[in-house]
């Protein structure tokens, strides 16, 4: 069993839930699966946009779980999701009703086509670190950087905790 901590992101409503129920029902859905167990998460915030700002906040968490599932099985599955919420591919870093990422999957390293682990972005974007450091406040950097200094670095986006 690997450990995981899977990224979540909402901002805008399905056909019937708004982003934070989003979020729960995915947390739901991402427990159902036999081959993952032990889910925790974050608690919930609320983040401004990264990319184009003509759009909602979002709200976001992270998830850490422990799975047999491989990566990519894990990938497809999450995918399964996204597309049972909504999730439309439009625009890079748009709106949308449900993201999971896979942020990172035990100590494994994987570059392809499909998947990057770790997420390349998780330094970069308080709305992925500020819940993963709840779950995981061991957390260090590939280039070693300390969670001040990965924090100090996020403290211009704008997040609350709800």
């Amino acid at each position: 069993m690997e450990t995981v901590y899977i990224g979540l992101g909402s901002n805008l409503s399905g056909s019937m839930d708004d982003p934070q129920q989003q979020l729960q029902n995915a947390l739901a859905e991402i427990s159902d699966h036999p081959k993952i167990h032990q889910l925790n998460s974050s608690c919930f915030y609320r983040t401004s946009p990264v990319g184009p700002q003509n759009q909602p906040e979002f709200i976001n968490a992270v998830a850490q779980v422990k799975t047999s599932l491989t990566p990519l099985a894990l990938l497809d599955y999450l995918q399964q999701i996204e597309n049972e919420h909504g999730r439309e591919r439009k625009e890079h870093w748009g709106a949308r009703t449900l993201d999971l990422d896979i942020l990172i999957f035990g100590q494994q390293s994987i570059h392809n086509t499909r998947l990057i682990i770790p997420h390349p972005r998780i330094e970069e974007r308080a709305f992925v670190l500020v819940p993963l450091l709840e779950l995981k406040p061991n957390f260090s950097s590939a280039n070693g950087k300390s969670t001040a200094d990965l924090l100090a670095k996020c403290s211009d986006q704008g997040i609350v905790k709800l």
